[in-house]
């Protein structure tokens, strides 16, 4: 079975190692989109009309599972892949951890893209499941960008810079990028002891496979990975090669 991970840089691969991990023997294909990254600051029909066309182009491939592990593009165009994909063909989206970090917390940051820091997608999720606890949003200026460029000392620095603008007292931090994670190690090490990271890859993962289960078809495969770049047959960018999971599925 053919699962495709749409995303505009490596913010795909947390999700997709998990599903490496987990079930190695699904085939992956990696849609990225070089020539249209990245998606948080652009007009959402811009970005509705790259995702879709990206999950289009994926089936026409021979995907039966659609995963949209990016936060823009689920709180974007998650309802129009779903409405132009049909019933047939499951489309898993990403929706940041905020509500375990609140519940095993008593203060949060959510370290986010300047666009979804400010956005009134995050402010209703907070709204819908900080259930009381205070939440901060924290800006990471540069992290994702830095990431996608498998520049770790300039990720390095932006996570510097992140950790001094989260309040002292958060002993919860939610990575509400999907391009975080990569860095959840270098994460940890900055921020105080005690500060416990949250990110939704694993969770996503978990939720794919059980809709690969639940369509009760054959998932068997030869654990290829296929990437295409902005609909191009390519390889992962070279920067990829910088984070553990990016080594596990080149």
């Amino acid at each position: 079975m053919i699962v495709a991970l749409i995303d505009s840089g490596l913010g795909l691969l947390p999700t997709s190692a998990w599903l490496r991990r987990l079930r190695p023997e699904l085939d992956l294909l990696l849609s990225l989109d070089p020539d249209g990254a990245h998606w948080g600051p652009k007009p959402e029909e811009w970005v509705i009309d790259r995702v879709v066309g990206a999950a289009e182009h994926a089936v026409d491939l021979g995907a039966e599972v659609v995963v949209l592990p990016c936060n823009t593009a689920s709180v974007t165009a998650l309802d129009h892949v779903r409405a132009r994909l049909g019933d047939e063909i499951p489309v898993i989206g990403t929706v940041p951890a905020i509500k375990p970090a609140a519940a095993a917390s008593r203060s949060v940051a959510i370290w986010a893209t300047a666009a979804t820091t400010a956005s009134r997608y995050q402010a209703d999720l907070i709204e819908r499941f900080a259930n009381g606890t205070a939440v901060v949003g924290v800006a990471c200026h540069g992290l994702a960008e830095a990431i996608d460029l498998g520049d770790t000392d300039r990720a390095k620095q932006a996570i510097a810079d992140a950790v001094a603008r989260t309040p002292a007292d958060c002993d919860g931090v939610v990575l509400g990028c999907t391009h975080y994670p990569l860095m959840a190690g270098e994460i940890a090490d900055q921020l105080p002891a005690g500060v416990t990271l949250f990110d939704s890859a694993e969770a996503v993962a978990a939720q794919t496979l059980r809709r690969i289960d639940a369509l009760g078809r054959d998932a068997s495969g030869s654990g290829s990975v296929t990437v295409l770049l902005s609909g191009r047959p390519g390889e992962l960018p070279a920067g990829a090669a910088a984070f553990e999971a990016g080594r596990l599925l080149g």
